[in-house]
């Protein structure tokens, strides 16, 4: 007996319910225990929240886009920015060429998925390193050579006892391509492969791999794997960076990095963090335009938090709060920044975050000021502000701000030219991080 599929579109942060979608009216997923897994896992790590109601299966979608198949269920998860303005961003985010294998139509995200976009520009990325000529090194090789080549190894050489041989113990560095950074990109294309539902992407995928065969050797990809080949990053490397974002996107979509370990999530499908790429993005833009300050990402704010040494049993490690930015002028903390995914002109701030906010904004007692940036597509979304106050006497601590990025603005001045786009890419960059004050 077959099980009929049923697909369902929805956007992030949208909720579809027997209500409102007639394919989830009187659908539920099957019983078993591995799609039972995979919801868990999926509601667990906040991915996907799905619930079965009398009338049927409600489905909430958080800051995850991408395509999942749970048994009988095919979903689709689409960003709201529109597809052109999404592909140009993740361009400037991540520092990506142009997309030469899909077109940047408002309908590609729709069409190919988001994986398949990444998969797209990952070809176009590892064609124009292997056109370039891709990265050699020098390895130590020990080998018998009938013609000596480097050194003579002496110590082998006397341990055969004066044995006549037709070759020599040599030691030897030749330039070869089979080095870690190409093992990575032999199995991101691999893995791309595998992903892809698109039959051209995956040939070509296959194509490409088959000609990094010939002379790199294959390897597992992994968390550890990755790590190492980005402490290789330098600026011999830079050419390698595109390349390797893009793989570390892939292989993180197959899973989640808990504790520093990482899991494979229990479904077929793949899954892309916009508040990751809404981190990066916001990152870039105020590292590069922001004159005279220093951008750092996850700055851990020290001794904010510590147990009492008295009272502190299990001599535990206190919290340490990182907010997304911190932006510093001399060494003097001018500005406390955090990044949320999450249209907070549309929606209404968790008390998680403010809290966390509240928390970031007093540990600057100079200027007891924190700011959350949030997306927004809505020309008319403008700050808000919420003062933080002492209870008791209402004596002023600290302030929280509410800032929205318009992403089409954003959009128009990272891809401004010239002396005034550079003008126009400073003042946003200083009112993101300052306000209109």
């Amino acid at each position: 007996m077959t099980v009929e599929t049923r697909s369902v579109c929805l956007r992030e942060w949208e909720t579809l319910s027997p209500s409102n979608c007639d394919k989830l009216r009187g659908f539920f997923l099957d019983s078993s225990s591995e799609v039972r897994d995979s919801v868990d896992r999926l509601r667990e790590l906040k991915l996907l929240d799905i619930t079965e109601l009398r009338q049927g299966t409600e489905l909430r979608a958080f800051s995850h886009v991408g395509r999942l198949t749970l048994g009988s269920l095919s979903l689709s998860i689409l960003p709201k920015i529109k597809g052109e303005s999404l592909v140009r961003l993740l361009r400037y985010a991540y520092g990506f060429r142009r997309l030469t294998l899909l077109s940047a139509s408002s309908q590609c995200v729709d069409e190919y998925g988001l994986e398949d976009l990444l998969i797209s520009q990952l070809n176009a990325e590892i064609e124009e390193l292997i056109h370039r000529g891709l990265l050699r090194s020098y390895v130590m090789q020990s080998e018998q050579l009938p013609s000596p080549r480097g050194r003579i190894d002496i110590n082998r050489l006397a341990m055969k006892k004066g044995q006549a041989t037709a070759s020599l113990p040599c030691k030897h560095y030749p330039r070869i391509v089979d080095t870690p950074l190409n093992r990575v990109l032999l199995a991101g294309l691999q893995l791309a492969a595998s992903m892809s539902s698109d039959i051209e992407l995956r040939r070509e995928s296959r194509r490409l791999a088959s000609l990094l065969q010939e002379q790199v050797s294959e390897k597992v990809l992994d968390v550890s794997v990755l790590e190492k080949a980005n402490r290789q990053m330098n600026r011999l490397t830079e050419a390698y960076s595109p390349a390797l974002k893009i793989i570390h996107l892939l292989h993180e979509a197959q899973g989640v990095s808990l504790h520093g370990q990482f899991t494979r999530l229990p479904f077929r499908g793949y899954l892309f963090d916009m508040n990751a790429f809404f981190q990066s993005l916001l990152s870039r833009f105020l590292r590069e335009n922001l004159d005279g300050f220093s951008v750092r990402d996850e700055f851990p704010l020290k001794e904010m938090l510590r147990y009492s040494p008295e009272f502190n049993p299990q001599r535990a490690k206190p919290p340490t709060p990182r907010p997304d930015y911190v932006i510093t002028d001399r060494g003097i903390t001018r500005a406390i920044l955090d990044a949320k995914y999450r249209d907070l002109w549309k929606n209404t701030l968790p008390r998680e975050m403010l809290y966390q906010l509240v928390v970031y904004a007093i540990s600057h007692p100079g200027n007891p000021q924190s700011t959350i940036l949030y997306p927004s597509t809505d020309g008319a979304a403008t700050e808000a502000r919420i003062e933080v106050a002492d209870s008791l006497y209402g004596r002023k601590l600290g302030r929280v701000c509410i800032r929205p990025v318009h992403l089409q603005t954003l959009l128009e001045v990272v891809t401004a030219n010239g002396d005034s786009g550079r003008r126009r890419r400073s003042e946003y960059a200083r009112f993101l991080a300052f306000g209109k004050n």
